[in-house]
Parts: C-alpha cells; structure tokens; sequence
C-alpha cells in the first residue's frame, strides 16, 4: 500500500508517518496543527476559510479566531516563513489563508525510500552543517583573537598590526576547528541520519581529526622554521572533547511543540562549554591561550604576554588559575558560537535549521 508525501520548498510531509521534515531533520508540530498544515498543502492554491479549518481540523469543535491565528502563526515558524513576505502561507483578510508555495506530491511505496528520494536532504544537510560550522567557528576564533590581542600585546608601536595578526592567526585556528566538526557532523548526518549516537561521535571525530593534525603540523613547522617548537599545544583530545560538547548541546529540541522557538540549545551549550574547558585545563590540556603562553616561552623574544589574565587571579604568571579560567572561557565561546550558528544562521531560502536531531528522522540509537 502506499502513502502520501507532500514535497514543498526544503520540507517534506509524510502523511503515513504523521511527521514534518526539514532540512536536516523532523520539525516537532502538534496533531492539531499538523492537520492544519495537510489540509493547506493538500489545497495549495486555493483559499482555506475559517470554517473549513474549524470542520476538518478543530472537528467542528468551536475555534476562536485567535486559536486559528496561534496554529497558522506556529506554523509559520516552523516553516521559517513570514506573513509579510511569505514563502508558503499567505493570509486572506476577513476570509482564511492559502498555501502559495509549489507542492510537488509523491506516492511512496510501503518498504525504504528510493535514493532519489532521500538523498537530496542528507546532501542538503551535511552541506549547511559544514558551512554553519565553519562560521560559527571563524566568530569565535575572531572575537577571541580581538580579546587576546587586546591583553596580551603590548601597547607600543607596531600594536595595531600586532593585534591584526593575532585576530587572524585566532581566526584561521577557529575556521580549521569549525570545519572539523562541521565535517564530522555532516558525514554523520548523511551517513547515519536517524542516529543520535553517530551525530555525536562525528562531531567529536571531526574536532579530534583537526586537533590531531593542527598539532603535528604546527610543531613541525615550527621545527623546520625556528629549529625547535613549543610543546603541548592543541591537538587530539581539546578537539575530541569540544566536539564531544557541541554535539550533544545539538541534541536538544530547538522548537516546542508548538513550534515556537526555544533557546535551549544555546542555554546548553554555555555550560557545556565551561565544563568542557575546565576539563581539558584539568587535564593537563591547552587552548588558544595555553597554546599562545607556551610559544611564548619557547621564543624568549615573543611579544606575547598573558600577564592581565594572571594578574586577576593573583599569580605573577600564567598559572593553574589562569589556564584554567582561559580554557573555560574558550570552549565556552567556540561551543556556543558552532551550535548557535548551526541553529540560526539562515540557506539561501531564508530557513534556519530545523530543531531536533541533526539527522533526517528522530534519532534512534
């Protein structure tokens, strides 16, 4: 037997299954106004009037204009959609609403998908999880270049361009990890949508991947250049774990059921960052400003000093306290910053990332 799919925009909706697909992954809406969704799309291009909603939706329960109202304006954020410009829902004054978005319908037979079907939302998906990622880390290299170059460098002549080659320098570093976990998500997402566990093992792999490498590089770079290179640098475990904190912070729901937004992923990823951090500094690990103290020492003549950050804590130099408070302070802003833009930075249609799992369907382990 087979059933109905509605294709619209970068959504899709499976009427067997009863569930909202999005980009990257199922789009919680309650059955009320999942119904009120069908019944649009199904009569794309023609005017849904109040009393047709409250027949074959509300069951001929009486709705109140506001009810109505509540159920098209949630669904409108669940589409992304705006009702000033919109893409799928557009109001008719004192008469309804109609669905003015292309509808594409698809009947499925019962078994797995084909692969012409399902493979346009994996690509879709593991695309906009690397470029977000990448994003999102390039901010967090940037605003934390600016706040080191800002400590750390002395104020003498020479400091401006000084402090633009430590934001660059932050900048790159920040794309590279970015990327990493963006990758890792993205290769999880296509391969293994429907599992929570993969999401997070990717992002964590990806992290790892690009600490590993950004640390056998750079010292023998350094190596070959200078002769010597600072030791205990950045490298494998601080990219595991911080891709570790991204990924599971990408595991709560940015949508109620409703689908209203929620900012609970960000409110996740903050402590997740912090804890992250102090434990890598804990473990004898290293961020940006552990990775800065250490070259710093390695070349006598550096520039570089993280005496402000020492001072707070009362140590005359980079010490326990100030490791500790740096690498915190880092993990936070770079997990925060990755999984803010995974969630709200807009495609090219104007739609964030769906809430949920960053797979196609509810992650089942």
């Amino acid at each position: 037997m087979a059933s109905t799919r509605y294709l619209f925009g970068e959504f899709a909706i499976d009427c067997d299954q009863r569930i909202l697909l999005g980009a990257s992954g199922p789009v919680p809406l309650n059955a009320r106004y999942f119904d009120a969704l069908v019944l649009l799309v199904e009569n794309a291009g023609s005017l849904i009037s109040k009393d047709r909603f409250n027949e074959e939706v509300w069951r001929s329960m009486p709705v109140t204009d506001e009810a109505l109202t509540q159920c098209i304006r949630s669904l409108r954020s669940a589409l992304g959609d705006k009702a000033r410009d919109p893409r799928f829902i557009e109001t008719v004054p004192k008469h309804g609403y109609r669905f003015v978005g292309e509808v594409r319908r698809e009947e499925m037979a019962e078994g797995p998908p084909s692969t012409a079907s399902a493979d346009p939302i994996p690509y879709d998906s593991a695309f906009a999880l690397l470029w977000r990622a990448t994003i999102g880390g390039a901010g967090a290299g940037l605003i934390g270049g600016v706040l080191y170059g800002m400590i750390g460098l002395p104020d003498a002549p020479g400091a401006l361009s000084a402090l633009l080659v430590m934001v660059a320098l932050c900048g790159v570093v920040g794309i590279l990890a970015g990327l990493g976990v963006g990758a890792g998500l993205g290769v999880a997402a296509f391969f293994a949508p429907q599992s929570r566990a993969w999401q997070v093992a990717g992002a964590a792999l990806g992290g790892g991947l690009v600490g590993a490498l950004s640390e056998l590089l750079g010292v023998d770079a350094f190596t070959l250049l200078f002769g010597r290179a600072p030791s205990d640098m950045t490298g494998l475990p601080e990219g595991l774990t911080l891709g570790l904190a991204i990924g599971c912070a990408l595991l709560v729901p940015q949508r109620e059921s409703d689908g209203r937004r929620s900012l609970m992923p960000l409110a996740v990823a903050v402590p997740l960052g912090l804890v992250s951090g102090a434990m890598i500094a804990f473990a004898g690990g290293r961020l940006m400003a552990g990775s800065l103290e250490k070259l710093a020492e390695a070349f006598g003549d550096s520039r570089i000093g993280l005496g402000r950050i020492a001072a707070m804590f009362g140590e005359q130099d980079f010490g326990p306290l100030s490791l500790a408070f740096a690498t915190a302070f880092e993990a936070m802003l770079f997990v925060t910053m990755v999984v803010a833009a995974i969630r709200l930075l807009q495609d090219r249609h104007g739609n964030r990332m769906p809430a949920g799992d960053v797979g196609r369907y509810a992650g089942s382990v």
